[in-house]
């Protein structure tokens, strides 16, 4: 199950994944973002993460229809940024109820399919706003960081029980989310960035796929960074 995988790194995670021979899940917040996944062959379900009534329904469907799941990629989210001094109570909490009481909402059902398994795969895209801050970003780098400790404690909670539950922390990565920085902000964002370029939605999706094969089953509790060298 792929949350937000319509699009951008979700989208290159669950093409990733299916290439690999798994059965994808992934979810959507539209019509058109299903249907973009129905032609690429991957089953939609409509889930908007800021919304009690959607997610109770989507918890429905995956309880009656899909609980063999044993691998959760929590992926669904957006930006609102603004300077802490102006920034809305709205734009704060969509952000924090999207990334950190999303994660925690879906995590918690989807346990419990793989704690009747005893074998479990999460993991959490997070981003490298959580370590470093951005300016603007003081909702999405809390939600993130959330995201980051969240995993470290049910990493604890369900690893004996043959989960694990790890973090991937992209930096910069060429998507629609990155579409609006214009070519001279992104010339002047790769001089802090050693590799000098923006990441690929591909090498995210690349990670994804070791840490839930067997080759990746020593490995919970951890924030992967994947930035170019941005952040060390």
């Amino acid at each position: 199950l792929i949350t937000g995988s319509s699009r951008g790194i979700g989208k290159a995670i669950a093409l990733e994944l299916k290439k690999k021979g798994y059965e994808v899940i992934g979810t959507a917040t539209s019509k058109k973002g299903i249907d973009s996944l129905s032609k690429q062959n991957i089953s939609g379900l409509l889930l908007d993460l800021n919304s009690l009534d959607s997610i109770k329904n989507f918890n429905e469907t995956i309880q009656s229809n899909h609980s063999d799941i044993s691998i959760l990629i929590n992926n669904a989210g957006i930006t609102q940024d603004n300077l802490v001094i102006s920034m809305k109570r709205k734009e704060w909490m969509d952000i924090i109820n999207i990334h950190l009481n999303g994660t925690f909402t879906i995590s918690k059902k989807v346990l419990k399919f793989m704690l009747k398994k005893r074998w479990g795969r999460i993991i959490n895209i997070t981003s490298a706003s959580a370590s470093i801050g951005n300016r603007g970003q003081s909702n999405y780098a809390a939600a993130k960081s959330g995201v980051e400790a969240f995993s470290k404690s049910l990493s604890k909670e369900v690893g004996s029980r043959g989960i694990t539950v790890n973090c991937l922390a992209p930096g910069y990565i060429d998507t629609d989310m990155t579409n609006s920085i214009t070519l001279e902000q992104k010339k002047e964002i790769n001089k802090l960035i050693p590799l000098n370029r923006f990441g690929k939605p591909e090498e995210i999706a690349k990670m994804v796929s070791f840490l839930v094969s067997e080759d990746g089953s020593y490995i919970t509790g951890q924030t992967i960074h994947i930035n170019g060298g941005l952040y060390m």
